[in-house]
């Protein structure tokens, strides 16, 4: 808003034009204006309370070109400031509490009013995965998603929960017995009431149907829209956030960039970066960057998810009908769930699986990922590491930062798209030995093992076991070689002293904190900073995490030295340039490998099946033609040549690395 200086009385001749105007006051000594007011901008409006009035003089165009005059015409004002530029017409009962910035746009509203004695939504607990309580997580306007991971999965650490929650709670307060607040440049228009709202700039509300209790943030980069027949109450949508066409709102956060709409519903949810929900219902659930639910029929609840592709009919239950709805699952990162899966919580699914099919056993494949869960037959059959040669889940990485809608240049979550990572080739080397265990305790001639409630063929079990083997290696390799990158290597010395670690930390397990991936023992270091007492402030709590996100690559490589002697046989200390040569080698067939692999999978969009119900009434090559118009042809994919392409850059960067190895 604009700071004006200074406000008068009005004047006596004021005071008789605006009652000749329609307009009328208990107390005309408590409304005040800036020195340049125009009475003419004001019509058949009522003051009530203490009244401040900026320059009302400017200009609106609105799509089709029709133009409005900046005034306050047919409305009630009790306690109410209005900055320079505003437009305010045709409120049907009145706006009360409420401090209005410069150039706001309000037009054909019910209500809008504050009661002096709420939070607008900062501090409102959301049940999230279980409906009963437990994981409650207080939202604020600078929720990230690893903030909120800690409140909700940290239960074990209950000194710094109770430590994070109190700093929440203590923000919360500071919000009570304030006025609500119109940012610059927001626009409500053709909406029903607004109770409690915190409305940030340049947000836009058009055609609401009520909102109560609720924090709309501010941003000039990306501003909050609020469309036609939305319902909210008790929530936070961050900057960029788009909650529109009837979807209906109970205690949720919703993050920067995401989107609610075609008539969603959801409760005690939270959502963050880029997640997109259509149609569907979601139910106490944690959604993680890019969870995606688009269908009418799919409903998700109770769980935890990140990356997540919903199919439709997607579907869990945590209520077995003896304590209440009391369960939960959590579906790792980068996850499917083709149409019609169902999942009865408790369960947890490894990150990059795919679920297919009725799982009702509880399967926990959190050890094995990359892998499909297929029911057939009522059996839960666990394939594992296969979707580390489908060509969906490499497209999938690969589009995950290209939609990055986010545009404010502050980013509440810290995201890692790394398809590879400490976090889940460490899953993978203990998959490894899992698979090595189940083969040698039924026998290597056994033609089906049994893990957990789940049945994995004696060949499925043997090919995950290369796959795992097949990106460890690249991932390894990768590692090196980036760490090696544009270093001409004349000795072992030399080689070994720029293999060091730099930084302290990365040993260990590594976790994914709802799309931050960092080492276990620096998630531990911040609980007890929390729990102890050297962090008491939000903005601490939100920095530190922050620096782990920034320090990712520095930890991997810590990471990947200290677990070098188990993968290759040789401390670093011990490596020399005929080492690094062979795992180049290496690492350029795994590459390969992989690739051709994908690249089969890919001619399978293009196959004769593929072709049914094109050139639905001509002859055969009729469907050719009309296939080929359709989708074009398989050597000239996109996709595909991305494929060639890597297999050429991969082999490029090998040759590059061996011939810098002196």
């Amino acid at each position: 808003m604009t700071n004006i200086k200074s406000y008068r009385r009005l004047t006596g001749p004021e005071i008789m034009q605006l009652i000749e105007r329609g307009c009328s006051s208990d107390d005309w000594t408590l409304v005040e204006v800036a020195e340049a007011f125009d009475c003419r901008t004001i019509n058949n409006v009522e003051f009530s309370g203490n009244v401040r009035l900026g320059v009302l003089a400017g200009t609106f165009t609105l799509p089709g070109g029709i133009r409005r005059y900046s005034g306050i015409s047919h409305a009630t004002l009790h306690n109410v400031t209005v900055g320079d530029g505003v437009y305010i017409n045709n409120i049907a009962n009145y706006i009360s509490n409420y401090d209005i910035s410069d150039n706001v746009f309000i037009d054909n509203v019910d209500c809008i009013s504050a009661t002096l004695d709420s939070t607008f939504g900062i501090g409102t607990e959301v049940s999230v995965l279980n409906e009963t309580g437990g994981r409650e997580v207080p939202i604020y306007e600078r929720l990230s998603a690893q903030s909120a991971y800690l409140i909700a999965m940290y239960r074990h650490r209950p000194v710094m929960i109770e430590k994070l929650r109190k700093m929440i709670l203590d923000h919360a307060s500071a919000f009570r017995g304030r006025r609500g607040f119109i940012g610059c440049g927001a626009l409500v228009v053709n909406s029903g009431i607004i109770t409690n709202v915190i409305i940030g700039e340049s947000a836009s509300i058009e055609g609401a149907s009520r909102l109560d209790n609720g924090y709309i943030a501010g941003s000039v980069m990306d501003p909050v829209k609020i469309g036609r027949g939305v319902i909210a109450d008790g929530f936070v949508f961050a900057s960029g956030a788009r909650v529109e066409d009837g979807a209906v709102v109970h205690h949720c956060f919703v993050g920067q960039a995401s989107s609610l709409s075609h008539l969603f519903s959801a409760h005690d949810s939270l959502f963050f970066a880029n997640c997109a929900c259509e149609n569907g219902e979601a139910a106490a659930i944690f959604g993680g960057p890019y969870t995606v639910t688009m269908h009418k029929s799919s409903l998700l609840i109770a769980g935890m998810f990140s990356f997540l592709n919903a199919g439709s009919g997607s579907n869990q239950s945590n209520h077995m009908y003896k304590l209440g709805p009391i369960h939960q699952g959590v579906v790792e990162r980068g996850s499917k769930t083709t149409s019609d899966s169902y999942i009865l919580w408790p369960a947890r699914i490894g990150p990059f699986s795919l679920v297919m099919g009725r799982h009702v056993t509880h399967p926990d494949t959190s050890r094995l990922p990359f892998s499909y869960l297929i029911e057939n037959n009522g059996t839960s059959y666990l394939v594992p590491g296969v979707n580390l040669r489908s060509v969906g889940t490499v497209r999938d990485a690969q589009k995950w930062p290209k939609r990055d809608r986010r545009k404010d240049k502050t980013r509440l979550d810290s995201i890692n798209f790394n398809l590879l990572s400490p976090y889940t080739i460490g899953r993978m080397m203990r998959g490894i030995r899992l698979l090595d265990d189940l083969e040698r305790t039924s026998g290597r001639t056994a033609d089906r093992f049994t893990y957990q409630t789940m049945t994995i063929e004696a060949r499925a079990l043997r090919r995950g076991r290369d796959f795992y083997r097949m990106a460890i290696t690249k991932f390894m390799g990768n590692s090196v070689i980036h760490r090696l990158r544009n270093e001409v290597i004349t000795s072992d010395r030399q080689l070994q002293r720029l293999l060091e670690p730099t930084h302290p930390a990365g040993k260990g397990s590594w976790v994914d904190l709802s799309g931050m991936i960092a080492p276990r023992s620096e998630i531990e270091s911040l609980c007890d900073d929390i729990a102890e007492g050297r962090i008491t402030e939000l903005s601490e709590v939100e920095r530190r995490l922050c620096v782990l996100h920034d320090d990712y690559y520095d930890m991997e490589w810590t990471w990947v030295a200290d677990n070098m002697q188990q993968w290759w046989g040789k401390t670093l200390a011990e490596l020399t340039r005929d080492d690094i040569r062979a795992m180049v080698c290496q690492w350029r067939d795994m590459v390969v490998s992989l690739d051709r692999q994908l690249y089969d999978d890919a001619r399978k969009e293009f196959s004769l099946s593929s072709r049914v119900g094109f050139g639905v009434d001509g002859k055969d090559a009729d469907a050719d033609i009309d296939f080929a118009e359709v989708r074009g042809e398989f050597y000239n994919d996109p996709f595909v040549k991305m494929v060639l392409a890597h297999i050429e850059q991969k082999s490029a960067l090998a040759d590059d690395m061996l011939s810098r190895l002196k």
